[in-house]
This record gives structure tokens, sequence and C-alpha cells, in this order.
């Protein structure tokens, strides 16, 4: 049975909900059926006063940690309280009960092993607007991961959790860490016990990893010195595993032929984000969640290739078709003339018209985001460089091809030109 403590007057302890090497979450009543979530730091403070290290530790990074609610937002804890309890001497920090289940609940059974496409998007912006929220007042949440994020089922968003790690010192945070985090969703930096803007990033990109993949990208295999030292070097060296192939291997055998198809075709630029944000150098992924959330707004709003291809396909099928008009114009104004238009000549105009027609359509339906896969070299020398696809390189490549066809028509009406020209001379000598 776990210690019960005495938190403070007015706020019941009802229980544990979790504990660990940072701290431990019990469950609390506060002013009669208000519930709350309430986490206990685990170093105690004996004077509450500014010569106590601790205790001056703890205010300042409340003090931070109040910013996140200055202003509401629905995927962000509340903070409702702070202090010191009063057995134990234990500082705490009070936060709102979400009912719900977490992410690690939603991927266990009876739950499928991996989230649609539809609903990873729609945690991806939520979960993105919640780090931007925090980093813009300045507070790193440096412990994102499945068990922190909820399903508030009664508003149906996603909600980030537990900033205990936030309030820490960096001593704390290193030992906590060390000995008791979520290895698998530690960035590489954070084994040396740096907490960076991008560290936060970097957890993100895990978590929206595990949802596509069905698990995270190195998982722990038990909790033992070895097996955490092993994740913790695949983090810093190893390459990211191949998301799509982890996804096609944990399909539900529940889904449809069709819908197992469909879900397999995830959008490129979800799976360039996500690598990036996985990038081993800090300076490689998004600088903050505000950079994060306007890449997902960007992408997740921009016309797709396959609209903008219509728009360009389209254009070139007006001018070709154009094209032809003109050539077929130009044989008819030579058959009244009485001059003979090779047909062989003719023939390959139309047919190379023909061919351009074919490959535009080709391009329509074979153009696609480039999604650039993972390395699989077995070490990490150089940091995966992500480039997206951009429309106007289609276009521009498109527009090569006709110029050259243009080229080639004007080419072929210059030979036509120049034959006339020798059998009227010809003619001319008798």
């Amino acid at each position: 049975m776990s210690k019960v403590f005495t938190i403070m007057e007015g706020l019941e302890n009802m229980g544990a909900l979790r504990t660990g090497g940072q701290g431990s979450v019990y469950k609390g009543r506060r002013m009669g059926p208000v519930l709350s979530a309430v986490k206990l730091l685990p170093t105690p403070i004996y004077t509450e006063d500014a010569s106590d290290k601790n205790y001056r530790n703890f205010q300042n990074e409340v003090e931070k940690l109040k910013k996140v609610n200055e202003v509401a937002n629905p995927n962000v804890v509340k903070i409702l309280s702070s202090g010191i309890t009063e057995s134990g001497s234990l500082p705490f920090i009070e936060m709102e009960f979400i009912e719900g289940p977490d992410l690690g609940e939603l991927l266990s059974e009876p739950h499928d092993k991996i989230f649609t496409i539809k609903e990873t998007i729609k945690l991806a912006d939520q979960l993105a607007g919640a780090i931007a929220h925090c980093h813009k007042v300045g507070v790193k949440h440096g412990d994102i991961k499945s068990n922190n994020v909820k399903f508030n089922i009664h508003s149906g968003n996603y909600v980030l959790l537990d900033f205990g790690l936030s309030i820490m010192s960096d001593e704390e945070r290193r030992s906590s860490m060390r000995h008791a985090g979520a290895i698998e969703f530690m960035a590489p930096e954070q084994n040396q016990g740096q907490m960076l803007f991008q560290t936060d990033i970097y957890s993100y990109g895990v978590v929206l990893f595990e949802l596509l993949a069905g698990q995270v990208p190195f998982p722990l295999h038990d909790n033992g010195e070895t097996a955490r030292n092993t994740v913790m070097i695949a983090h810093m060296e190893q390459p990211v595993p191949d998301l799509l192939a982890l996804r096609k291997a944990n399909l539900p055998e529940s889904w449809t032929a069709a819908q197992q198809q469909r879900e397999m075709q995830v959008p490129g630029w979800l799976l360039n984000l996500i690598y990036k944000c996985l990038e081993k150098l800090p300076d490689n992924r998004y600088g903050n969640g505000m950079d994060l959330q306007e890449a997902i707004i960007e992408n997740s709003t921009a016309v797709s290739p396959a609209d903008n291809s219509l728009v360009v396909l389209k254009t070139e099928n007006e001018t070709l078709q154009m094209q032809v008009a003109q050539l077929q114009e130009i044989a008819a104004i030579r058959k009244k003339q009485n001059v003979i238009v090779p047909k062989n000549l003719f023939k390959a105009a139309i047919a190379l018209v023909a061919v351009l027609i074919v490959i535009s359509a080709y391009g329509l339906f074979s153009s696609k985001e480039v999604y650039y896969p993972p390395t699989t070299t077995s070490t990490y020398q150089v940091p995966l460089m992500l480039h997206s696809y951009t429309p106007a390189n289609y276009s521009s490549a498109r527009k090569t091809v006709i110029n050259d066809s243009l080229q080639k028509a004007k080419a072929a009406k210059t030979v036509v030109a120049k034959k006339k020209h020798r059998r009227k001379k010809f003619l001319g000598i008798f």
C-alpha cells in the first residue's frame, strides 16, 4: 500500500495514480467534487525561504509555469496551484484532472496498434499547438511521451499533461531521466542533461512515429541498465527505421483490404516532418514549437501536388491541342498551294504532340509528394536532409519539354521551307 500524504488544507489525497523516479502523481479532491491531479516531486524542501536552493529553484520554475496558463489553451493541462506538502515537505503542483485514456492506452488492446492517418494529423496539429503555446512563454516540457498525452472524453481534444520535469533543477532532471525517464522518447542531447526547445520537438517526433508505425523507433525491451544504454546509443547513432515498412507490418487484420491500402498512403509532408523532428542534431530539427506548428499549418492547408498537376496538365493539353490545330492548318494551306508536304514529316509532328500528351497524363497520375525514406546505413554520420516537393519544379520541367517540342517543330518547318525554295529554283532553270 502506498504511503498516504496530507497535501494541504482543502486538498484531499485520494491515492496514487502513477509513481516513478521523477515523482508521483496522486488523485486529489479539491473543494468537494472538483477533481485534480497532484504531481509530487521527489526532493524534499525543509526550509521555505530563499536560503534553500531547492525551494528557490522550485519557486523560480513554478513562476515560469504559471505563464503557460495566462492564456487558456484547450490542449494544455491547467495548473491550479503549487506548494509544499504538510507531511513529507515535498514540493507539488496541482493540475486539472483530465478524464480519458492516454495515448499509451489507446495504442494497446482492445484498440488498434496504430492510428488512422486522419486521427494522427488531428493529434499532430493539437500537440504541436500545445508545444508552441508553452515555448512562446519560454517553458520547455522535457517529458513528452505517450503517457503524458491524454484524450479528453468530454471535449474530444488531446491534452499535454505533467509538467513535473520542467520544474526540476538541472541536477534533479539528469538523475531522474538517467534512472527512470522514458528513454524511448528522449532526445540524444538529454543523455548529457541538456533540455532545449528542440528536445521537445524530438520527443514529439517519437510520439507521431509510434502512432503511425505501431512502435517507437527504438523500443526498450526491459528496464535493465544494458537495455536502457542500448536505446540511448541508438538514439544517438542509429538511423531511424522505415516508418512505412513498420506500419505495413502492423496494419490491423480487422481493416478491409481497401482501408489497409488507403491507410498506407501517408502524406509525404507528414513523413518528412516526422523525420526532420527525429534528426540527431538539434539544429537540424524545427527550432521550437512555433516553427513546428507553422510547418503543419503550411503543409496541411497547401494545395496538394495532385491538385496542382490538374491545373498544369489542363494548360499543357490546351497548348498541345492548339499546336495540332496549327499543324493541320499549315497542311491545308500547303495543299491548296500545291506544295507537297512530306507525309512522314507531318506524321512525325503529330506523333510528337501525341507523345507529349501521354507524358503529361502520366505525370498527373504518377506525381506524388516526394518522400525521402530514412538512410539504411548502420551508423548515422550525416544528418538526414529532407527536401519537400515543390510544384514550381514540376511546372519548370514540363515547360522545358514543351519548349523542346516547339523548337523541333520550328526546325521541321524550316526544312520544308528550304526544300520548297530549292524546288522553285530548280524549276526556274528550265
